[in-house]
């Protein structure tokens, strides 16, 4: 007599069957998004209050691998998507051309309103001065990606001085994991997606050599963040796991194991920031491949970029004007709700306009390949209006 059994063990849905099933649109990338920005703007409630000091002891506290964490999942999130928009997109004239209405139509209007509206406003410096000063002239080198994070007579007394929107530092990390994917995909990594990888590892592998020989063998401990260098790598992970999203399984073990793992990196092992942030890489494309039902916060707006891009210098500002409130929570619980207002206003006024963009973006790519029907990298999918969303 044969005994058999109703047990089968389930198979789990890869990442691209995840991506299917939620029609290419799932929830959790959006909560990600609002809420690693979000994340960003409460760890600088320390420095913006309490200066380097209270900084450096936030480093050393049970939210290290946290905090160390909230950049590369930044990184790896926009990998992943940014490597769809590269494979519906059919040459590199729409692809980086997406990118840039994305990017710089709001940071331009951040750098000019921190430059002749707050600075000019709080300047210690008379106005004449303020605006011929090639200090202020620098800073407008921000609008190209060019960052300079000082002002002529602003926020010189404040526990953190001397700085306009740090947060800036990003930016060139940012342009940098562009160019690196559109050289990628002029060497065929749609095609070829072990290209992806491979760049990782080898960006990964040259960064912790030279971090060694400049250490000269001595330990990699950090205090802080992450190098910036390792951003692009993060961003290079999320590529990877789009490319081989039909192989890998979108597992919850995996995940809560790449979670520990990560976190006892990120906190005890010098140089554990190296093979983290490939764990941290599946963390983010695990969460943003979850479904919840949206709210309101993200129904109809993408208001992550704003928060990022005003949050510093709000709580510069903030720290200015009430100098008998500098307490980071002070700081919170007043900034978040401002930059959130702030970044309400640039979706709506700048950001969502400058969507409109893509359409004559789209007909200047027909006119110069005309018969050209196929991406140039032989592979993708139709541009659908929903595709089109996650593309920018």
């Amino acid at each position: 007599m044969t005994v058999t059994s109703d047990f089968t063990t389930k198979r789990r849905p890869s990442l691209g069957q995840r991506l299917a099933e939620t029609k290419g649109r799932p929830s959790g990338f959006d909560y990600l998004r609002i809420g690693l920005a979000l994340a960003v703007v409460i760890t600088h409630g320390a420095i913006t209050t309490g200066g380097q000091a209270a900084d450096s002891h936030l480093w050393v506290t049970p939210l290290r691998p946290v905090l160390r964490a909230v950049l590369p999942m930044f990184f790896a999130l926009s990998g992943f998507l940014v490597a769809g928009s590269l494979e519906r997109c059919r040459t590199l004239i729409s692809f980086l051309g997406l990118r840039v209405i994305r990017i710089y139509p709001a940071l331009i209007i951040e750098v000019l309103l921190s430059a002749f509206i707050i600075g000019l406003s709080i300047t210690t410096l008379p106005a004449k001065a303020y605006l011929t000063d090639p200090e202020f002239h620098r800073y407008l080198l921000n609008v190209t990606g060019d960052i300079h994070y000082l002002l002529p007579g602003v926020f010189a007394d404040n526990p953190f001085p001397n700085t306009v929107n740090s947060q800036l530092w990003t930016v060139p990390y940012e342009l940098g994991c562009y160019i690196t994917i559109s050289a990628l995909a002029l060497i065929g990594v749609v095609r070829r997606p072990w290209l992806a990888p491979l760049a990782a590892l080898g960006i990964c592998v040259l960064h912790l050599g030279y971090r060694v020989i400049e250490h000269h063998g001595q330990s990699l401990y950090m205090l802080g963040g992450i190098p910036g260098t390792l951003l692009i790598v993060s961003f290079l992970v999320g590529i990877s796991l789009y490319l081989y999203r039909e192989q890998m399984s979108w597992d919850g073990r995996l995940f809560g194991g790449s979670v520990i793992l990560a976190a006892l990196l990120l906190t005890y092992l010098p140089g554990g920031e190296y093979p983290a942030v490939f764990l941290l890489g599946y963390v983010t494309v695990w969460l943003g491949l979850t479904d919840y039902r949206r709210l309101a916060i993200i129904r109809s707006a993408d208001l992550s970029y704003g928060v990022y891009l005003y949050g510093f210098v709000i709580q510069q500002l903030f720290a200015f004007l009430f100098p008998e409130f500098r307490y980071w929570w002070a700081s919170v619980l007043v900034c978040i709700p401002c930059s959130l207002l702030f970044a309400a206003a640039s979706w709506n006024l700048i950001e969502k306009p400058a969507l409109k963009l893509r359409r004559p973006l789209m007909k200047l790519e027909a006119f110069l390949f005309p018969a050209s029907g196929q991406r140039f990298w032989q592979k993708g999918v139709p541009l659908t209006d929903g595709a089109a969303k996650r593309d920018i």
